[in-house]
């Protein structure tokens, strides 16, 4: 029986917007991801059967399947294909399904899957340029004008009864954690050395609830959403060396987990943001375990209500939700966020023993992708 592991996983610095990484192309940015993948593994590049590439504003320099051009601008040989995945904040974390599903179905033997998003160089919104993506027949399906993700998370708010001061709560403790994280090296032996950013440059030292009571809500006056507890717009990339435990072990490598269970799931598109909850549940269904099997959850902090809504749901502790901060932290470089989020969890895992580690992030259009990584010894 084939299986997909992931052999290796990196990732650059998460830059601020219009920061330190804003001059970096990011076919650039990507092609560091992927030099750091095959100098840590000493693979030869010309083995790689596909890189899986996750970005979402696929327009300007992200235009030309910036997959592809990281492949050349890394140097690795032209006969290295490429293709670029689009599940929106989803969209790396896409790539490592469709990767680990080639993998084991025989279609590959090894692939890189990760994904990037210079959001400095291509604002968000860029794709749709003048153009209307939602035809009247769903808008007037679901009575809406549009679809608006921080509508959606004043929604969730709403629904699950969370006040600015929670909310404004949870933020805070996003950055005391990522904090903790950075000043632990929990993150050293993770990120690929750049010129332009040696760590993660969002973190905001020292926030507090007094401090982002100050700022005033975004979407609703009344209500709870503001920048200080929503995810950073940001720059970045990560990338995961997948392969079989068959073919790791012909090589000499030794992989740190396995791919146990990928799923998807979709809910609501107008409230958008809930679809963790089901395909969490979906995903545990699946791999007949329990909440408490997981030893670490990363779910997307693209608004604090969504991962403060997935808890209430799902019933997971405190200690671990999102031990290492999050997006709101850091920042959530659209397309390259899964494949981040998905080199954290897998380094937290092995740092710490964790057998188990679930990650769901909240995707465009009420869709989710959850994914549960099994450690190795």
């Amino acid at each position: 029986m084939r299986d997909a592991v992931i052999v290796d996983a990196v990732r650059t610095p998460i830059g601020k917007r219009k920061g330190s990484l804003a001059g970096v192309h990011p076919a650039d940015l990507s092609a560091s991801v992927l030099t750091a993948l095959a100098q840590r593994s000493g693979f030869d590049p010309a083995v790689v059967d596909d890189v899986v590439w996750g970005c979402v504003s696929q327009v300007g320099d992200q235009a030309g399947s910036v997959g592809r051009v990281a492949v050349l601008a890394a140097g690795w040989p032209e006969s290295v294909p490429a293709t670029v995945v689009d599940r929106r904040c989803g969209s790396a974390q896409q790539a490592v399904h469709f990767a680990a599903a080639g993998v084991i179905s025989g279609q590959y033997d090894v692939a890189i899957a990760g994904g990037v998003e210079s959001m400095s160089r291509v604002p968000m919104g860029s794709a749709r340029g003048d153009g209307q993506p939602y035809p009247p027949s769903v808008l007037e399906r679901f009575g809406v004008d549009g679809f608006n993700q921080g509508i959606g998370a004043e929604m969730v708010a709403r629904k699950w009864g969370m006040n600015r001061t929670q909310t404004d709560e949870y933020a805070a403790r996003s950055h005391e954690r990522t904090a903790a994280a950075i000043d632990a090296g929990a993150f050293d032996r993770q990120l690929v050395a750049l010129d332009e950013l040696a760590v993660d440059e969002g973190l905001r030292r020292g926030t507090t609830v007094e401090t982002l009571a100050g700022l005033k809500t975004a979407f609703d006056a009344d209500g709870v959403i503001t920048a200080g507890n929503s995810s950073q717009i940001s720059d970045g990339a990560g990338g995961l060396l997948i392969t079989t435990s068959d073919y790791a072990r012909e090589q000499g490598w030794s992989p740190l987990a396995r791919i146990h269970t990928a799923v998807l799931a979709a809910d609501d598109p107008v409230i958008m943001l809930t679809g963790p909850i089901p395909a969490t549940e979906k995903a545990l269904k699946r791999s007949g375990l329990s909440v408490g099997d997981i030893g670490a959850f990363e779910v997307n902090e693209a608004f604090a209500p969504v991962p403060m809504a997935w808890q209430a749901e799902i019933g997971a502790s405190d200690e671990v939700l999102n031990p290492l901060g999050g997006a709101i932290a850091v920042g959530h470089p659209l397309g390259g966020s899964g494949a981040i989020l998905m080199t954290r969890l897998v380094h937290h895992m092995r740092d710490n023993g964790i057998r188990y580690g679930l990650q769901t992030m909240c995707e465009a259009g009420g869709m989710a992708n959850a994914t549960i990584l099994e450690l190795l010894d």
